[in-house]
């Protein structure tokens, strides 16, 4: 999960005190720069949990106030008010590890050092609010309540990925066993045939001096390249039936590659055939009948905008189930736990709004799209004056190669 609502408070406050005049912070000469190769220091492996990590002179502990207390205290003004010479709040690690981690799940130390940073002034600048009576203002108890909604909608989707993490060994192990098809493994020879020719240099005289065509010209010239374009598809065409007959009758690949390449006007000496091992998601959804094909088959001509394609099976290996396969199993079965866990929240209420009030939706100005497509809404915070706003074929030593096969997905769909 992301850093919740209340991260962002905190990193804009931090960036609020930042832009203030005197406020900024030195920065490290390159001496004093740590390298990139450095280690960062864990000092949470070194703390106990009792001591104190962070303290903050003149800001005094919170602790609860009695009756006689509050009405002692409710005549007092915010400059009457004197705070204790020896004033200040300690944190200790435990405390300090608690609040990072209703922040986020994982804590990091880029996280703790923006904490340990921003935590103070909030602390202070809140305490001077509630001098100020502004904990009892009518705006800040609508914004609570959206925070307070924002809060539980985070914890919820937090509980529903620790929920759907829960995948037993035995699952995993049936989703692999019924599904061999998504771990089948192929070794093959690639033919690819260009759709359209490469142009052809033009005629030294016109290459000289082109000249400037009329009207009736340029349609007729355009014309005839459409024609030409069209033929040369139509050899192209009947060269990939051609040459795939022959792939099919045992003929070496890497000629037939150079013999297609020569006959789209594309020069290659060692054209590359052989493809690196692929499963099915590693090919487009249309060239995956590939993994029908027994040892040995030829496929037929695959046609799509960027030419045809003749594939041919070396070798078909089914991935043991190693912690590697496991992961990815896991992986997906989370995936799919998650969205079928959160559907039930998301799909559980329906929303009408008045068009009069919001205006139509889809329109400038109007509603939003669906709700999973709108933004988060943001807590509103105070922004002080002047501080800055929050299938084209692959190389193969030829200028128009056939498309490498993709990488393989982390998971399968």
């Amino acid at each position: 999960m992301g850093k919740s609502w209340l991260l962002c408070v905190l990193l804009g406050t931090l960036a609020w005190g930042q832009a203030q005049p005197g406020m900024t912070p030195a920065q490290p000469s390159p001496a004093q720069a740590p390298s990139a190769a450095a280690k960062e220091p864990e000092p949470a492996a070194e703390v106990p949990e009792s001591a104190v990590v962070l303290t903050i002179k003149s800001v005094c502990p919170m602790g609860p106030k009695t009756a006689a207390a509050s009405k002692a205290g409710a005549g007092k003004t915010a400059a009457a008010a004197k705070k204790p010479a020896d004033c200040k709040t300690e944190i200790t690690r435990a405390q300090f590890e608690k609040i990072a981690s209703g922040l986020s799940a994982n804590v990091t130390p880029q996280l703790k050092r923006q904490l340990e940073s921003a935590l103070p002034r909030f602390m202070a600048m809140s305490e001077a609010a509630k001098a100020k009576g502004l904990d009892k203002s009518p705006r800040f108890l609508e914004t609570l309540k959206i925070a307070k909604m924002q809060i539980l909608t985070t914890e919820l989707q937090r509980t529903v990925q620790e929920e759907a993490d829960k995948i037993p060994p035995q699952k995993i192990a049936e989703y692999y066993k019924n599904n061999p098809e998504a771990y089948e493994q192929l070794s093959l020879d690639r033919l690819f045939i260009p759709r359209d020719k490469q142009a052809e240099a033009e005629d030294k005289d016109d290459a000289k001096e082109p000249e400037k065509l009329t009207e009736e010209q340029q349609k007729a010239k355009e014309a005839a390249d459409k024609a030409k374009q069209e033929t040369g598809e139509q050899e192209l065409n009947k060269l990939a039936d051609s040459l795939r007959e022959r792939a099919a009758a045992g003929e070496d690949f890497a000629k037939l590659q150079k013999e297609a390449f020569e006959a789209a006007g594309t020069k290659v000496d060692n054209p590359t055939v052989n493809l690196p091992k692929v499963r099915r998601t590693g090919l487009p959804p249309a060239q995956a009948s590939v993994f029908d094909l027994k040892v040995g088959e030829v496929s037929a001509v695959i046609s799509d905008n960027g030419g045809h394609y003749v594939y041919k099976v070396v070798s078909k290996e089914v991935l043991p189930l190693d912690q590697q396969l496991e992961n990815e199993i896991h992986n997906k079965l989370k995936s799919e736990r998650m969205k079928e866990m959160m559907d039930k929240y998301t799909n559980s209420f329906q929303a009408v709004p008045n068009e009069a009030y919001f205006g139509p939706a889809g329109l400038p100005g109007g509603r939003p799209g669906p709700p999973h497509m709108r933004p988060q809404m943001p807590v509103p915070q105070a922004q002080p004056q002047g501080a800055p706003q929050q299938s084209s074929p692959p190389a193969t030593n030829a200028p128009a190669p056939p498309p490498a096969a993709a990488a393989p997905p982390s998971k399968p769909n």
